[in-house]
């Protein structure tokens, strides 16, 4: 199967796939989607075998493998961490903003991670654990398709490495500098040498988690219920607002990086959707972008709900 295949478990479901990459492709979109009601195994997309960098949503199976260890008391999550100014990894919000040292328990690290996509917490997390030993666990589940290579700080010391201090050169950059092997002038936009992804392995890893079929229960509810607290909520959900509609998500921004991965739940259905893109344009504001990944999941939503 080629990675940039139309994929649909209906001809109503591949032509709906087929539209959605049609309208990306009008706004500069390269992406990848895979939808799937998590019940009844029906699915579409396009492009989900084909890695992509995966910026935050990186932090879902970090967060997985680090709720295994509390759950099989590997580690203890009360334990207290302090983080100093200096030992925090570059972000606008969470930790990473804070100017004073701060102690928070080792399993509050998980809902900084997740809720409010804290790179200082994502990092503290990952050094405790190892870059080697999050692959190999993911190995071990089945999830050999998500690759760790490096810590979120080093997202924007590769950027700066690339384009000095001047942050919007670095943007500039992520367009120009793409080449047609998926490799890059940013070491973190290049599949192979970034933490990558395909989005049919991430809607796996999301159906198993929300199936309880991947790590153990203790440690899945806690993702579910993590996810569930997502502060963001202008991508998948931007075209589901409604009081019988639950998302439960994870976003990932990077230069000319929005993807969101994450399971909507409505009318006793359970659809995971995973939505990878890179933006031909270097600005730092797409709403047009945002808005198609939340009409995309809308269109999944109302395709494969039962």
């Amino acid at each position: 199967m080629s990675r940039n295949e139309v994929l649909g478990s209906t001809v109503e479901l591949m032509a709906a796939a087929e539209q959605i990459r049609s309208h990306w492709r009008t706004l500069g979109i390269d992406g990848a989607l895979q939808a799937r009601n998590i019940d009844t195994g029906e699915e579409f997309g396009f492009a989900g075998r084909r890695p992509f960098c995966l910026a935050s949503v990186v932090k879902v199976p970090i967060a997985l493998v680090a709720a295994d260890k509390i759950a099989r008391g590997s580690w203890d999550g009360a334990e207290p961490v302090v983080l100093g100014p200096e030992d925090r990894s570059f972000g606008r919000l969470g930790l990473s903003a804070y100017r004073y040292p701060v102690t928070i328990a080792l399993a509050d690290l998980l809902v900084q991670m997740l809720s409010v996509s804290d790179n200082a917490a994502g990092d503290a997390v990952l050094d405790r654990i190892g870059i080697g030993n999050v692959n190999r666990r993911l190995r071990t589940w089945g999830s050999d398709a998500i690759v760790l290579r490096h810590r979120f700080q080093q997202m924007y010391d590769y950027a700066t490495r690339a384009s000095g201090d001047a942050f919007g050169l670095a943007a500039q950059l992520a367009v120009e500098g793409k080449r047609s092997d998926g490799s890059h002038v940013i070491a973190s936009l290049d599949v192979h040498r970034g933490n990558v992804g395909t989005a049919y392995a991430l809607v796996e890893l999301l159906t198993r988690i929300w199936l309880d079929t991947i790590s153990v229960p203790e440690a899945t509810a806690t993702i579910r219920d993590q996810m569930g607290r997502s502060a963001f909520q202008h991508r998948m959900s931007s075209d589901l607002q409604a009081d019988d509609i639950a998302v439960a998500a994870k976003t990932g921004t990077f230069l000319t990086q929005r993807h969101e991965i994450g399971v909507v739940s409505t009318h006793g259905s359970r659809i995971a959707i995973a939505a990878l893109t890179e933006s031909s344009r270097p600005a730092a504001v797409q709403q047009d972008v945002d808005l198609a990944i939340g009409a995309a999941a809308r269109t999944a939503v109302e395709l494969l709900r039962l």
